[in-house]
């Protein structure tokens, strides 16, 4: 049995393990670390509860047309909220219990890799007017797909979604495939207001990612072989300019080596968020 879940009993009284106790010290001491550290000035972020997982962190962005908050699940999977419009990017049941979860009107599936695309998540989230966009690729394995390919164009809910290739060219498997090939995955840019929001997918800093423009928040993934290293990150983020960058997906890579070669750029604000 797993201790952190064990009673013992002790002169007839029902009492945690000790090993439970000490782990629920140590809880009361984060969050009470966490509680000063949010009152400090300058703060950047917040926490909200959403699903089995008890915090998630959220931002919110100010756009024309209203407040966008973007809520970081963890990993490759986000949410926004635009003014009530739900927006999932990549839901699974890994990360969170969407049963608890808001229904999407948009979801946005990158591509079929079961860290990115979970049709139990999918289905507990979506609605009769929900909807799904993913590549072609992801057609068999979700009902009621909207097929969307790289450059394609899709309005929904007010919100124009563009598709941007995400492939890889450098890293490649012992079998010299690479861990996602071109025109099987996408990128998407989707214009909340005047605020247009890049979230990646899993790719390498492709081309096509430096040729975009007016990008104003980017999501760019950061872990190796599968996606980029600090390096790639901060040579796209150099060409496409966000106002604010976060880098996503990121695993064990050192987020702070992102900081370091993006220090000299002061119209790039790096953000990180627990999104391991």
């Amino acid at each position: 049995m797993n201790p952190i879940n064990r009673w013992s009993r002790r002169d007839g009284e029902r009492r945690m393990a000790p090993s439970f106790e000490r782990g629920m010290n140590k809880l009361v001491g984060l969050l009470t670390l966490l509680a000063l550290a949010l009152a400090l000035p300058g703060c950047a972020w917040n926490f909200t509860t959403l699903g089995s997982r008890p915090m998630f962190e959220q931002d919110v962005i100010n756009t024309s047309e209203g407040k966008l908050k973007v809520t970081f699940v963890g990993h490759g999977t986000l949410m926004f909220d635009f003014e009530g419009i739900i927006v999932h990017v990549d839901p699974t049941e890994r990360e969170a219990d969407y049963s608890d979860m808001p229904k999407g009107d948009v979801i946005l599936i990158t591509h079929r890799h079961g860290d990115h695309l979970d049709p139990k998540a999918i289905e507990a989230i979506r609605k009769e007017s929900t909807v799904v966009l993913a590549p072609e690729a992801c057609a068999s394995d979700v009902r009621g797909v909207h097929p969307i390919g790289n450059g394609e164009v899709h309005t929904s809910h007010g919100l124009k979604i563009t598709a941007v290739p995400a492939y890889n060219i450098v890293h490649r498997r012992p079998s010299g495939d690479a861990y996602h090939p071109r025109g099987e995955g996408n990128g998407y840019v989707v214009t909340f207001g005047d605020e247009r929001v890049y979230v990646a997918g899993d790719t390498e800093n492709v081309p096509e990612i430096k040729a975009l423009e007016d990008i104003d928040v980017a999501f760019l993934p950061m872990n190796l072989p599968y996606t980029m290293t600090p390096e790639m990150v901060a040579d796209a983020a150099r060409a496409i300019r966000p106002k604010v960058l976060y880098p996503y997906h990121y695993g064990n890579t050192d987020t702070g080596e992102l900081v370091r070669l993006l220090g000299d750029e002061k119209d790039i604000e790096v953000r990180i968020r627990n999104m391991q």
